[in-house]
């Protein structure tokens, strides 16, 4: 077998975090913003600290659109704390310019929308370009196929749909100004680079319901592609769409992307053990094939105390990925710090840090020692570093040395994920 010759991979480091970040309208709540919820913006030089302090040099960080547009023009100030911690800590983020929110004045039906959003993401990159060193790294829309079916179909976002035709409509729509936002960022950065996010999924029949199989398949084959595949310019190429605009594909993987399919509303996480689920390589394997396009496990988690079992679910699966020939440039272990279920407010314990209140009113980072272990060691498998140099750039991650631990540690894809 060849030796794998050292190779830079794309990030300064493989393993990659970020901050829940969503500002949606919400059913029942009106306008949230996550950042505020988990007092980012506040503890934002601690919670990137502790991200260097694992050797984590990449961060997925938000900008909030609904928050920073008034009446056409752009405040950015609000990304002071986060810029001001990112120039402190050397960590590059992956800015992500609509994480399910849009301004209250806008429809993403409307002629404009792509318009407007194309301005907005010109004026995030002007300003970004003034206060950062680079390189640039963005997600115009985040998880374009979940989006439409929270926004589209569930009616738990806005614009609250409530069809599969609802649904379709806002997905061309999102692809159509994420192609345009794409073009406006790299008016002002030519050399960005874009990670476009959404979710693997599969989804079975229910075993007494074979008459669902064919609707089951499509969501699994069709419709959990058609966004990037817009976006690639394989389908509605009048939109733009280019391999080039993809660009980096960013591949979310939890277990409740398993589903059991349901005619009405969400479908059902299928349990540990069930016969319909897949290995992660293999949903890997299939975006593989499909774009050839540089991947990374955009976001993962576990929950509660399953956080390091899943973590090295995730990394074999990802080193069996890289012996198939995938080229897989990280993982996102995210959150880096607690985020509530976005249904009932409770802590959902699956970042890096926990958060409890201090009786202030301030949320503390609480580590969770078990799976910060679990990160060393595959620090250690993969020859990553286990802190940032003072310049992570300056010793650029080589995906030689993944490649090697993948063809030493030999894992076998595994179905039985607990």
């Amino acid at each position: 077998m060849d030796t794998p010759h050292a190779r830079p991979g794309i990030f300064p480091t493989f393993f990659l975090s970020g901050f829940e970040c969503s500002t949606f309208l919400w059913k029942d709540q009106g306008r949230r913003d996550l950042v505020a919820e988990t007092q980012h913006r506040e503890h934002a030089l601690q919670d990137y600290g502790m991200l260097r302090e694992l050797g984590i040099g990449v961060a997925r960080e938000g900008v909030p659109w609904p928050l920073v547009e008034r009446g056409g023009s752009h405040d950015f100030g609000l990304l002071a704390p986060v810029i001001a911690a990112q120039k402190a800590t050397r960590i590059t983020p992956v800015w992500d310019l609509c994480h399910y929110g849009y301004p209250d004045d806008a429809d993403p039906f409307a002629p404009g929308f792509a318009d407007r959003f194309a301005a907005y993401c010109r004026a995030a990159a002007r300003h970004l370009q003034g206060e950062l060193p680079g390189p640039w790294f963005f997600t115009p829309i985040n998880e374009i196929t979940f989006f439409s079916f929270a926004g589209g179909e569930w009616g738990w976002v806005a614009p609250w749909g409530r069809s599969r035709a609802d649904r379709e409509r806002l997905r061309v729509a999102l692809c159509r100004a994420s192609i345009a936002g794409v073009h406006a960022i790299r008016e002002v950065l030519p050399d960005a680079r874009m990670v476009h996010v959404d979710p693997l999924i599969q989804v079975v029949a229910p075993p007494d319901r074979p008459d669902l199989a064919e609707a089951a398949r499509q969501e699994t084959f069709v419709d959990a592609f058609l966004a990037w595949d817009m976006l690639a310019g394989r389908e509605r190429p009048e939109l733009g769409g280019a391999p080039e605009v993809l660009d980096i594909v960013g591949a979310n993987n939890y277990s409740f992307g398993q589903m059991e399919y349901r005619a009405q509303g969400p479908h059902q996480a299928l349990p540990p053990g069930s016969p319909g689920i897949e290995p992660l390589c293999t949903l890997l394997g299939r975006v593989w094939e499909r774009y050839r396009r540089p991947m990374v496990i955009a976001e993962t988690s576990g929950m509660g105390r399953g956080r390091p079992e899943w973590l090295c679910d995730v990394m074999n699966e990802a080193m069996a990925a890289v012996n198939q020939g995938m080229d897989l440039h990280g993982i996102c272990l995210f959150p880096a710090v607690d985020m509530p279920d976005w249904h009932t407010g409770q802590w959902l314990h699956n970042g890096l840090c926990d958060l409890a209140p201090d009786g202030s009113g301030r949320l503390c980072r609480q580590p969770h020692p078990p799976y910060v272990a679990e990160l060393r060691r595959w620090q250690q498998e993969l020859n990553r570093v286990t802190t940032l140099d003072d310049d992570p750039f300056s010793d650029p991650g080589d995906l030689g040395d993944v490649v090697r631990a993948a063809r030493r540690l030999r894992p076998v894809p595994d179905r039985d994920w607990h």
